[in-house]
C-alpha cells in the first residue's frame, strides 16, 4: 500500500471514530516531502486546515518554523505535518499532537527508523554543552520513541525509500454508542447562552462550579488533561461575570496560554463589548476581562482572578493569588509545556487550609476527539506526560539508614520502564516546569547524571546533576568578554556577571533538581542523598552547586547540607517570582578557593545591593542567605562610626544621623550570628538598616504600635552587637550612659 492509500484509509477511520491517527513517513527527506505533497493533494482537507512545521518551503499550506511551535497552542488543524529530519524536539511533538483535531491526522517526516537514533540533529546540539560535543549525545530517547511508534495502535509507518508499508495503523474499532444530549442545570445563574456553548457534560459541570465566583470568599479548582475544554469553561465564566459588571483578571505563565479564555469570553460577549483588545475586553455593563502576568496579578485587586494553567506556576506564586477573595485555578493535570505536581501535591493542601470556600471539578471527557483516542494514549506514554512516583506503599518504609544509594545510568533508565517512570515522575513532582525535552535530556545529555536512594528497588529520593566547569581558556575568555556558554550556569554567572575569569576552570556538579517522595518527606532522605553524592564526587570534582528561587526554607535546607550563598540575583525570576540564589559547597582545595573569594565578595557587596535592586526582597530570605555564608566578616567600622552606633544603642544618638555606620555591623551579625537577637529584630535590621524602608512602613510591617517604638527597638537591637563587636571607643561611649 503506497503512502497516499495509507493516509486515505487512516483519515477515513479517524473521521469515522472522531479519533486521531499518526502517519510516519520514514526515510529520505526529499522523498518524504514528495510523499507528503501527494498525500495533501489527495486528501479532502482544505489548505486552511493544514499546517506544516518545517524550515523547508514548497508545500502549499501554512508553514511554521520549528522553533515557533508555541504559536500553535490553543489552535486546531485537521492535518499537522512535522518535519523531524533536521531538528526533532520532544516539546514540539507534544504541542503538535495537541493541535490535531478529532478526525485528523498527524504526519511525522522522519529519517529511516533503523538509523534515526544514530543521527545527531539540531536538538542534539542543544544537549551537547561544553566541554561535550554533539557526538557525545546518545540516542536512547529516539530508540524508545521508535519502539513505541512501531507497537502502538493508530500509528502507520510508511518507508518512502522502498514504498513499503510497515504498518497501516488501522484499529478497526467497534461502532460507538451515540452520544447523549447535554442537560443544562435547572438553577443556573450564568446566561443560558454560556451553557449552550458547552460541548460536554463535564464543561457544564465546570461552568456551574465557576458560578461560585459571583460572591463570597470562594476558590474554584478545575483540573483536566489536555483537550477537555477547561480553559473554554473558564472563558465562558469570565464573559458571564464581565457581562454582570465584574472586573475579571486572567493570568497565566504566558499571555498566549490564556488565548482560549479570551476567545470564549469574546464569543459570549459578542455585541456587548465596548472595547475588544487582545488582552482586554470591556462591556457596556462596566465589566471587563483583562490579562496580567502572574507577578502583577498577585498584586492586583480584581473582583475575580482566574489563573489559567496554574500547574505551570510555582507554589509561592499560587499562594499569593490566594490573597484574592474570589479566585479560580484552572490547570492541566498532565501537560506537554511543562506542568509539575507542585499544584496537586503541595498547593492543594495549602488551599484546603485557607479560609476560602473550595469548589473542585475534574474534567474527564475529551472535547476535540473521542475518549480513548489512541494518539493521546501514545503521546502520554512516549513523552511520559503521566509519569508518577512510585505508589506510597512501595517506599513508605524507606529511611536514611535503610535506603540504598544508587547511580541510575542512562542505560538503566532506558532499559527499565518502571524505573524511568518513577524517576521522571519524581522529578516532575519536584519542579513546576518539567517538559518532554527534559526526558530526552535525562536519557541522552552527556553532562547529566542521576543519583537516587531506592527502597526495594523503588525510587524514594532522586537528584539530577549537571557537570559544569573545566572550560577551555578561550571559552573562559569569551565568557568574561560577554559571551554565553550553554549548560554551565554557575561558571557563566561567576565569570560574566561577577567578573571572575578563573571561575570556569574548576570542575563542578550542579544539583539541577532534587526530590524526595511525598510518602517519606522531611525524614532526612534528601540530606542523606546529598551526603552520599558529596562522598562520591569529592575525588573528581572541585565543588557542588545549586541555583534556585530562594525561599527561607530552601536556603536553610541547603545551608544545613553544607552549601553557602555566593550570589542573589538582582531581578525576580519571571516564573517563580523569587530572587534566585546561587550556593556552593567546595569539595577540593581549588573549589574552596573559588568558594571563599565569592563568599567574601558577596558579603562585601550585599549591603549596596540591598539598598537598591534587592530593596523589596523578603527579609527572611536575606537573613537565611547571609546566615549561610561560611566566612567571617569583620564590621570594619571607624571609631567615628562606632561612636554613632554605640550612642544610638545606649544613648541619645539616632540611626538617621549616620545610616552608613550601622550597615557593616548589621551584615557582620547576620553572617556571624554570635549575638542573640530575636527574629523581629533581625528583620528590622534588614528592612530599615539594609533596605532603607521608611520608618512608618517598617513599623506597620513588623507590627510595632508606633514609629517611635520601632526606632527604640532598632537601638535596642544594636546593644548586643556593640557588646559583641565593639571597639574600645564604642565600649567607652557605652559606659557614658550605663553603669558597665
Amino acid at each position: 500500500m503506497d503512502p497516499v492509500a495509507v493516509a486515505t484509509a487512516l483519515l477515513a477511520e479517524a473521521r469515522e471514530t472522531n479519533e486521531r491517527r499518526l502517519l510516519v513517513l520514514a526515510g529520505d527527506r526529499e522523498r518524504g516531502f514528495d510523499a507528503l505533497q501527494e498525500i495533501l493533494d489527495a486528501l479532502p482537507v482544505g489548505v486552511s486546515d493544514t499546517v506544516l512545521v518545517s524550515d523547508r518551503e514548497g508545500v502549499p499550506c501554512e508553514r511554521i518554523d520549528p522553533k515557533r511551535t508555541t504559536a500553535l497552542l490553543g489552535t486546531t488543524r485537521e492535518i499537522v505535518g512535522y518535519d523531524a529530519h533536521d531538528r526533532f524536539e520532544p516539546n514540539a511533538l507534544g504541542r503538535l499532537t495537541g493541535v490535531v483535531n478529532g478526525g485528523g491526522l498527524l504526519i511525522l517526516l522522519a529519517p529511516a527508523l533503523e538509523t534515526w537514533s544514530d543521527r545527531r540533529d539540531g536538538f542534539d546540539a542543544t544537549l551537547a554543552v561544553p566541554p561535550f560535543e554533539r557526538a557525545d549525545v546518545t540516542g536512547r530517547f529516539r530508540d524508545r520513541l521508535v519502539s513505541l511508534l512501531r507497537t502502538h495502535p493508530g500509528i502507520a509507518i510508511a518507508n518512502v525509500d522502498t514504498d513499503d508499508t510497515e504498518c497501516d495503523g488501522l484499529t478497526h474499532p467497534s461502532t460507538r454508542l451515540a452520544e447523549t444530549s447535554i442537560a443544562l442545570p435547572d438553577d443556573h445563574v450564568f446566561p443560558e447562552a454560556a451553557y449552550e456553548a458547552c460541548l460536554t457534560g463535564d464543561q457544564v459541570e465546570a461552568l456551574s462550579a465557576l458560578e461560585a465566583l459571583r460572591e463570597g470568599r470562594r476558590a474554584v479548582v478545575i483540573e483536566a488533561d489536555r483537550g477537555r475544554g477547561k480553559s473554554s469553561a473558564a472563558g465562558l465564566a469570565a464573559g458571564a461575570l464581565a457581562a454582570a459588571g465584574e472586573d475579571v483578571l486572567v493570568t497565566a505563565s504566558d499571555a498566549r496560554n490564556a488565548a482560549e479564555v479570551f476567545a470564549r469570553a469574546r464569543e459570549l460577549l459578542d455585541g456587548a463589548l465596548t472595547r475588544d483588545d487582545e488582552r482586554r475586553l470591556e462591556t457596556a455593563a462596566g465589566g471587563r476581562v483583562r490579562f496580567a502576568s502572574p507577578l502583577d496579578a498577585a498584586d492586583a485587586d480584581p473582583d475575580v482572578l482566574i489563573v489559567d494553567e496554574a500547574a505551570a506556576l510555582p507554589v509561592r506564586v499560587l499562594e499569593r493569588c490566594l490573597e484574592n477573595e474570589r479566585v479560580a485555578f484552572v490547570t492541566t493535570v498532565h501537560g506537554y509545556e511543562g506542568a509539575g505536581r507542585g499544584f496537586s501535591v503541595r498547593f492543594r493542601d495549602r488551599l484546603a487550609e485557607s479560609d476560602h470556600e473550595l469548589h473542585s471539578v475534574t474534567m474527564i471527557d475529551p472535547i476535540r476527539y473521542a475518549a480513548g483516542d489512541p494518539i493521546e494514549v501514545w503521546a502520554f506514554r512516549a513523552l511520559l506526560l503521566d509519569a508518577r512516583p512510585a505508589v506510597d506503599q512501595l517506599v513508605e518504609d524507606a529511611t536514611p539508614e535503610t535506603a540504598a544509594y544508587r547511580h541510575l545510568s542512562r542505560t538503566d533508565l532506558a532499559a527499565d520502564e518502571i524505573l524511568l517512570r518513577e524517576t521522571f515522575g519524581l522529578l516532575v513532582a519536584a519542579h513546576y516546569r518539567t517538559e518532554p525535552n527534559d526526558l530526552a535530556r535525562l536519557l541522552d545529555a552527556p553532562n547529566l547524571t542521576v543519583r537516587a536512594l531506592t527502597h526495594d528497588g523503588h525510587v524514594a529520593s532522586v537528584a539530577l546533576l549537571a557537570r559544569e566547569g573545566a572550560l577551555a581558556s578561550d571559552t573562559r575568555r569569551e565568557l568574561y568578554d560577554g559571551g554565553r556558554v550553554r549548560g554551565n550556569m554557575i561558571p557563566d554567572l561567576l565569570t560574566s556577571q561577577l567578573r571572575d575569569e578563573g571561575a570556569g576552570k574548576p570542575v563542578g556538579w550542579r544539583v539541577l533538581r532534587i526530590a524526595t517522595h511525598d510518602a517519606v518527606r522531611s525524614q532526612g532522605l534528601g540530606s542523606r542523598l546529598l551526603s552520599a553524592i558529596r562522598d562520591e564526587f569529592a575525588s573528581r570534582a572541585d565543588w557542588l552547586g545549586v541555583g534556585y528561587g530562594a525561599t527561607p526554607e530552601l536556603l536553610s535546607f541547603w545551608a544545613d547540607n553544607g552549601f553557602s550563598t555566593v550570589h542573589l540575583s538582582t531581578t525576580r525570576n519571571d516564573a517563580s517570582g523569587e530572587y534566585s540564589a546561587i550556593m556552593l559547597s567546595p569539595t577540593s582545595a581549588r573549589g574552596q578557593r573559588l568558594h571563599d573569594r565569592h563568599a567574601t565578595w558577596f558579603a562585601g557587596r550585599i549591603a549596596g545591593v540591598l539598598s537598591d535592586p534587592l530593596d523589596d526582597a523578603d527579609p527572611d530570605v536575606i537573613r537565611a542567605a547571609l546566615a549561610s555564608i561560611a566566612t567571617v566578616v569583620e564590621p570594619g567600622l571607624t571609631e567615628r562610626d562606632w561612636v554613632h552606633v554605640a550612642s544610638a544603642a545606649y544613648g541619645p544618638g539616632t540611626f538617621d544621623a549616620s545610616p552608613g555606620s550601622f550597615r557593616p555591623l548589621a551584615i557582620s551579625h547576620l553572617i556571624d550570628g554570635e549575638a542573640t537577637l530575636t527574629d523581629r529584630q533581625e528583620r528590622l535590621l534588614v528592612r530599615k538598616v539594609l533596605q532603607g524602608h521608611p520608618w512608618n512602613a517598617v513599623a506597620d510591617e513588623l507590627g510595632f504600635v508606633s514609629t517611635r517604638m520601632c526606632m527604640r527597638e532598632l537601638g535596642a537591637s544594636f546593644e548586643p552587637l556593640v557588646d559583641e563587636y565593639g571597639s574600645e571607643g564604642a565600649l567607652e561611649e557605652k559606659r557614658r550612659y550605663t553603669d558597665d
